[in-house]
């Protein structure tokens, strides 16, 4: 049997650091929202044994890659005594925080759930999605989400009124920024490490109205102390989108991608093209619609 499964980014529209957790981890509140850019993953059953190919020779094939220990932890979850050749074919950027690696992960539970029956239910996806890393679970349903706890606690969200009709502009800069970095960086910030508590709350109440720039004006990341710090050029992205009329701008995740919101696909076609007239062509980039259909 032979599946093709997409696997989506995500972007942060808000994402709060709350402090440091006993166990280590960070308390945070993110709304996670789905982005219509994707990588894609072909599944073939096999009698036993885990083959992983991947279109980028820079990423591991073996257990060090998110897709190879989903699919391990698949099967010695289930009890299902087979195996599995996949193919990754990736199109997102590395270090981009857009969730690349964690979407792969979750698209690999699902399509081998798929593929051999439905053995595990919901709650056992959630739990093995959980284990696998703290972005993983929302990537099992395609729809917006509120993140609390390390980020696994998801409630899920109806597509937001404010953003209807909108486009996302995302640009990835051609450089990545390593999430354990970004995080040890917070100890310098403390005012952003022991974040207010209630932004993302506060978004989403913008979110269900009808003004985008009123929404926009409520997204917050942060990891653009530290980024932003290191890396001015990010800096220079938003307020660049800010000044050619974006209803709101921010980083996705710990960087380095940026996004914007604007009314439209055709907008932020313009927009774009101005960006690469304003800062060369040498980017990743992508215009998508925010809701479906």
């Amino acid at each position: 049997m032979e599946l093709q499964k997409p696997s989506p980014a995500k972007l942060n529209l808000v994402l709060n650091v709350l402090g440091r957790r006993p166990d280590g981890y960070h308390e945070l509140e993110t709304i996670l929202h789905p982005l219509a850019v994707q990588d894609r993953l072909v599944f073939e059953t096999r009698p036993h044994g885990i083959e992983l190919t991947c279109t980028d020779p820079r990423l591991p094939t073996d257990d060090r890659n998110l897709v190879y220990r989903a699919a391990r932890m698949f099967f010695e979850a289930s009890g299902v005594r087979a195996g599995v050749r996949i193919h990754l074919e990736k199109r997102l950027p590395q270090g981009a925080g857009l969730g690349g690696g964690s979407g792969n992960a979750a698209a690999t539970l699902l399509a081998l759930n798929e593929c051999f029956g439905a053995p595990l239910g919901e709650s056992a996806l959630h739990e093995l999605a959980a284990r696998l890393g703290s972005d993983v679970p929302f990537f099992l349903r395609g729809v917006p989400a509120l993140a609390t706890g390390r980020g696994e606690c998801l409630e899920w969200l109806d597509w937001f009124p404010a953003l209807r009709g909108c486009a996302f502009v995302v640009v990835h800069p051609g450089f990545g920024i390593a999430t354990p970095w970004a995080y040890a960086q917070l100890r310098r910030f403390p005012e952003v490490l022991h974040g207010t508590p209630g932004r993302a709350r506060a978004a989403l109440v913008a979110l269900q109205g009808d003004d985008p720039r009123k929404a926009g004006a409520e997204f917050y990341n942060a990891f653009e102390a530290p980024a932003f710090e290191k890396f001015p050029v990010l800096a220079l992205y938003c307020e660049f989108f800010a000044s050619h009329g974006a209803y709101g701008a921010r980083m996705s995740g710990s960087g380095s991608a940026v996004f914007a919101v604007v009314p439209d696909v055709a907008a932020g076609e313009r927009m774009l093209e101005a960006f690469k007239d304003r800062f060369g062509n040498r980017v990743w980039a992508a215009v998508v619609p925010v809701c479906p259909g």
